[in-house]
């Protein structure tokens, strides 16, 4: 049997081992795998998988399992088959709490080395790991074969990237069969057994590329507001420089318009668009408009989903917002969904199309408590307070999320056109408005709650960034506008730091002048401020040194950020706005 035959014949058993493929769809997907590689046959002496033959008995007929073509495609059959590969011990019931290895590592409670295997890495040997390295294993292979036979036009991951996501297409179910699968599961069992179905699908589908995922390398930080989540993104693969050429030499298309847009479902891609033939969208209805309910491929944390609007339309914060948030929440009920500010610098990437983010996962804002309480009159049964919190954040809480979204409505009314000249806030300059909000909206208990993160975006010429954005100071380590991710105590970092902070350790470690590297300067002032503060740093420790240190000025990059800063005078000066509303 040929190496790639042998492959074809792996990757149709992973899909009937995660579900992916029924049994009765073996043949036709080996089939549709052997067109896609130029194959004419199954060579001799391949053999189908050992009772894989695609046979449905008599007696599976008789009982009707299997009329209408769609006998794997019952949710409760797929769902079984799906989570056959989960380790035993998951609680779907609590993030963080007897979470199966991929969940735990989503959630940001892995640790790692600088400059040594991350723990996801050294987890490949069972459960979740293995199954993501045999797919990765098989993929690989394939686009090696890919290549030799010219089928892939270069050997870059950008490339492989689109090859790979054809292969994975051939063993997925059309839209409808998921989106029947999900409303199933969501009428019948529960809201979470539809997403614990459709999560699996978007890992075993590689849409989430579970063997990237496991790059990141994530701590956590205690710091006086909490323990803030530390993560350095290696998921998102470094372009070759022949893909970054074709891509500025490619000709321009407006389609899809952008990465959320849902023509992205079951496209091809090209070279300056990543392909999304194993991408599914389950659709939901918001506030009685039609939205997209999709997973991140990048899951930041667990559970990391997107819903965006089925309409090309701007990012825009008012009343209509605030209702989709909770409508969301009343339908996924153990999920939080937030919003991204609608204003450039303090709100996220892609304002150009009305989005949201959730998931299923308690951020350390989240857990942050009210440190101080207020009343609103006419809203005397709406719990409102400031948050102890490096940011400028209101909490509302009551039973009403009608009464949250009255109330909601007025303080981004007053925030809008809110001027304080002493506290350096200004809502307009020039005509152009500066204030908005990162509204986060969850389930407490039998309340509803409502986060309002306060934002402003006015830039000068010491801060040219933004005056509320990371300060210059900080850059080194995190330069990247504040979205809804860090706002609420998640730092994204870039990828160049886990080289970066392997070198730093070595030339600590060994005593080199940090300002004579060209790498290593931009820390040198950092680690001259921190060190003193220890009796020692050596190989024993300086993992948890770098590890803290960084947690700690991720937690500067959120008082930057945070409009009222912790001071007396900055409280005072939010205590004025609390009072105008």
């Amino acid at each position: 049997m040929e190496r790639i035959e042998s492959d074809i014949r792996e990757l149709v058993e992973y899909g009937v081992r995660t579900g992916l493929v029924p049994r009765e769809d073996v043949v036709f997907t080996v089939n549709r795998l052997l067109e896609l590689f130029g194959l004419e046959e199954f060579g001799e002496g391949s053999e189908l998988p050992e009772g894989m033959d695609g046979v449905v008995s008599a007696e599976g007929m008789d009982s009707g399992d299997n009329m209408d073509g769609k006998a794997s495609r019952d949710p409760e059959e797929s769902t079984e088959r799906q989570m056959n590969a989960r380790k035993e011990g998951c609680n779907p019931d609590e993030p963080g709490e007897g979470m199966c290895e991929e969940e735990r590592h989503c959630s940001g409670e892995r640790r790692h080395s600088f400059g040594e295997r991350t723990s996801g890495e050294t987890r490949q040997g069972s459960g979740e790991g293995a199954l993501a390295a045999e797919l990765e294993g098989i993929l690989n292979r394939m686009c090696d074969y890919a290549y030799e036979k010219g089928l892939i036009a270069e050997n870059g991951v950008v490339y492989r990237d689109l090859f790979d996501t054809k292969i994975m297409s051939m063993l997925m179910p059309r839209p409808s069969e998921v989106i029947r699968r999900f409303r199933q599961l969501y009428e019948t069992e529960s809201p979470r057994a539809a997403t614990d179905y459709y999560y699996r699908l978007s890992q075993d589908s590689d849409y989430i590329r579970r063997y990237r995922i496991a790059r990141d390398m994530k701590w956590i930080a205690p710091t006086k507001y909490g323990d803030l989540d530390i993560t350095i993104n290696l998921s998102k693969p470094e372009k070759d420089p022949k893909a970054i050429a074709a891509a500025r030499n490619a000709r321009q298309s407006g389609y899809p318009k952008c990465l959320l847009c849902r023509e992205n479902e079951g496209y091809a891609g090209r070279i300056n668009h990543p392909a999304r033939q194993n991408h599914r969208i389950i659709p939901v209805t918001i506030n009685g408009s039609q939205w997209g309910f999709q997973y991140s491929p990048y899951v930041y944390y667990n559970e990391h989903c997107i819903v965006f609007n089925f309409q090309h339309v701007p990012m825009k914060i008012d009343h209509a917002a605030f209702c989709k948030l909770f409508d969301f929440v009343k339908q996924f009920p153990h999920y939080f969904v937030g919003s991204n500010a609608d204003l450039p610098i303090v709100g996220g990437s892609i304002l150009s199309h009305d989005h949201f983010q959730g998931g299923h996962y308690e951020f350390a804002m989240a857990k942050a408590p009210v440190e101080r309480t207020f009343a609103v009159e006419g809203f005397e049964d709406v719990s409102a307070g400031v948050v102890k919190w490096p940011m400028s954040v209101i909490r509302l809480n009551g039973p009403d999320s009608d009464r949250i979204i009255g109330l909601a409505d007025r303080i981004l009314e007053k925030w809008r056109e809110y001027t304080d000249e002493g506290a350096f806030v200004y809502a307009y300059t020039d005509n152009e408005p500066h204030n908005t909000i990162t509204p986060i909206a969850r389930k407490r208990g039998e309340n509803f709650e409502l986060d309002l993160v306060l934002r402003n975006n006015i830039t000068t010429e010491e801060h040219p960034l933004g005056v509320y954005h990371p300060h210059a100071k900080l850059h080194h380590i995190k330069k990247e506008n504040i979205g809804l991710i860090e706002v609420m105590g998640l730092a994204v970092l870039p990828a160049r730091l886990k080289e970066e902070m392997a070198q730093l350790k070595a030339a600590m470690l060994s005593g080199a002048d940090l300002r004579a590297d060209e790498l290593l300067a931009k820390h040198a002032d950092w680690v001259e401020e921190f060190a003193p503060k220890y009796d020692k740093i050596d190989a024993s420790d300086i993992d948890s040194v770098i590890e803290k240190e960084i947690g700690l000025v991720f937690m500067e990059v959120l008082e930057d950020a945070g409009v009222y800063k912790r001071t007396p005078e900055g409280q005072a000066a939010f205590d004025r706005f609390i009072q105008s509303i």
